[in-house]
This record gives structure tokens, C-alpha cells and sequence, in this order.
């Protein structure tokens, strides 16, 4: 895994089998976790926050695009695809806080 300190969320089934989202001065990363050291969404911490925001509230989010495809995958901002399932942990999460301070002061 690369050099991030990358945070699951606590309702992923299997430890650190989940999307994984880690920030640096440079914003924020988002990985899946069987491709920790592959594809990595890079964004901002304003356009991490709308997508936490969207989450909570199910609404679409302006900046980064989810997209549910009908083989059973998601796709995260067109770069980062992971399984229903972990999708599903990682909204959990979002959804209880655990991914909040990633965004903290960005405006929505």
C-alpha cells in the first residue's frame, strides 16, 4: 500500500476490504482497497465534502459521479470501481460521520 495513512470504514465486512480514503496537503484520495497502490480518485476536500453530503441527504453530487452498472460494480468519479458491497460499508460510514473531517471547512 502506498505511502497514505488510509482510513476504512468500520462497516466493511472483512477489516480493510472496503473503498479507502486518505488526504495529504495536496487533497484527498480515494482507492479501492484490492487496488491500493493502482487507481487512485484524486479530488478536493469541497468536492469530497459534496459527496459526503449527497450521501447523507440522497442526493447527486455535483462534483463527483457514482455511477451503479448493471454488472454489479460501482464506479466512483469514472477512476475508482468497487464492488455493491463495499460501496454500501463505505456509505455506511459516510453516512455515521466516520468520513467527515476528510471535507471539514469546505463549503457545500
Amino acid at each position: 500500500m502506498s505511502s497514505y495513512t488510509w482510513q476504512t470504514s468500520s462497516y466493511c465486512a472483512q477489516g480493510e476490504a472496503c473503498l479507502n480514503v486518505a488526504a495529504d496537503a495536496t487533497g484527498v484520495k480515494v482507492t479501492e482497497s484490492s487496488d491500493p497502490d493502482g487507481v487512485i480518485l484524486h479530488t478536493t476536500p469541497e468536492a469530497f465534502a459534496s459527496l459526503t453530503h449527497a450521501l447523507k441527504t440522497g442526493s447527486p453530487s455535483p462534483y463527483i459521479d457514482v455511477a451503479h452498472a448493471p454488472d454489479g460494480l460501482v464506479r466512483v468519479g469514472g477512476v475508482v470501481t468497487t464492488t455493491h458491497e463495499k460501496w454500501d460499508a463505505f456509505v455506511l460510514g459516510v453516512r455515521a460521520g466516520e468520513f467527515d473531517h476528510f471535507g471539514q471547512g469546505a463549503a457545500r
